[in-house]
């Protein structure tokens, strides 16, 4: 079968590699139907994750049709449609039973594409099948499934719940990328007064308003005055880091107000100072996180009542010949305009 094999800080190969199989009870095998990429495996070949090895299939956003369980998998038999999480759960561990399934200490947590073979392969072995996959309801296509493989339980659990977004407050998203639009359209599930986005790419702020935002600015706009403007001088009850940079993170701590908080998301490659100096005596709370996927299962279901639509955030798709071309595609988003690619069995 073909998989995308990394070689280290900026060499990967689409190429060659043998099929997987079951090799633990609580495995299944899942041909791949769909995947797409995530900013992370842009992370990996820049060489900021150097756990993960020379030689890995990258990938752990997916969707696809089980082929084969283990003798230990209860949930979900051959022909199952069904989505694959980035976070993998062996439902038994401290964490795990706390829903705390990213800090898996059972041999789950982030795992495809990490520590074990990814999903951007034509077929993936899944360890922890009943914790690690979800049945897709009917009429849930692949391309609107994918999305909630990472990045919307990401900005819903590390950005929404965490950064506490509540009916009435002013919300600014730091980065109009698939993150900060997925935190855009989950923020509006708790009707917030307004919702500003910051990011220097035109498209995406427009994006962004179509998404849902009221306002959309430039990192080049006045942006702290434009928000103290709207706020009465006080900032932001809620900033959602969405980047993974430190000036956005700068930013990000420099918007909220007094007692508020500061949710970051963005995977930071680099070490961000934080001015506790300053921070102490305005009562802020800064929250990260890895996300657990804990909220998956709603999100299916709002998913399929359409209280979410996530379509729209694949603006670019390709077959599974064309994988190097979707990583280029993907990783020059401001020559190509891309969000997320979405990746389709031919």
């Amino acid at each position: 079968m073909k998989a995308l094999v990394y070689y280290g800080p900026g060499k990967r190969s689409w190429e060659e590699v043998p099929e997987p199989a079951i090799v633990d009870p609580d495995d299944a095998v899942v041909q791949v139907d769909a995947f797409t990429i995530c900013g992370t495996d842009l992370h990996i070949l820049r060489g900021d994750v150097p756990e993960v090895e020379t030689g890995r299939i990258l990938g752990h956003e997916a969707v696809g049709t089980v082929r084969e369980v283990g003798p230990g998998v209860r949930t979900v038999q051959p022909g199952d449609r069904v989505l694959i999480s980035c976070i993998s759960a062996c439902w038994r561990c401290r964490f795990c039973r706390e829903a705390r399934y990213g800090q898996c200490l059972g041999g789950g947590g982030w795992v495809l594409g990490h520590t074990i073979d990814g999903v951007q392969a034509e077929a993936v072995r899944v360890p922890f099948a009943d914790g690690s996959v979800h049945k897709l309801p009917h009429g849930v296509t692949d391309e609107s499934a994918l999305m909630l493989a990472d990045i919307f339980p990401t900005s819903y659990e590390v950005g929404v719940l965490n950064g506490g977004v509540g009916p009435g407050d002013t919300v600014v998203v730091v980065g109009a990328g698939p993150i900060g639009l997925a935190a855009v359209i989950a923020a509006g599930l708790y009707t917030p007064q307004r919702v500003v986005v910051v990011d220097p790419v035109e498209s995406r702020r427009a994006a962004a308003l179509a998404e849902g935002a009221d306002l959309a600015l430039s990192p080049d706009d006045d942006v702290l005055g434009k928000v103290r403007e709207l706020t009465d001088g006080l900032g932001a009850d809620v900033t959602i880091e969405a980047v993974g940079l430190p000036e956005a993170f700068d930013l990000a701590v420099a918007l909220v107000r007094p007692g508020g908080r500061v949710a970051n998301v963005g995977v930071h490659g680099r070490p961000t100072t934080l001015h506790l100096e300053d921070l102490w005596i305005r009562d802020v709370t800064i929250t990260t996180g890895l996300v657990d996927t804990s909220t998956t299962p709603l999100l299916l279901r709002m998913l399929r009542s359409g209280l979410i639509e996530t379509r729209r955030l694949v603006t670019h798709g390709f077959g599974f010949d064309e994988v190097p071309r979707a990583y280029d595609v993907f990783a020059d988003p401001g020559t190509s305009g891309a969000l997320k690619v979405a990746v389709f069995r031919n």
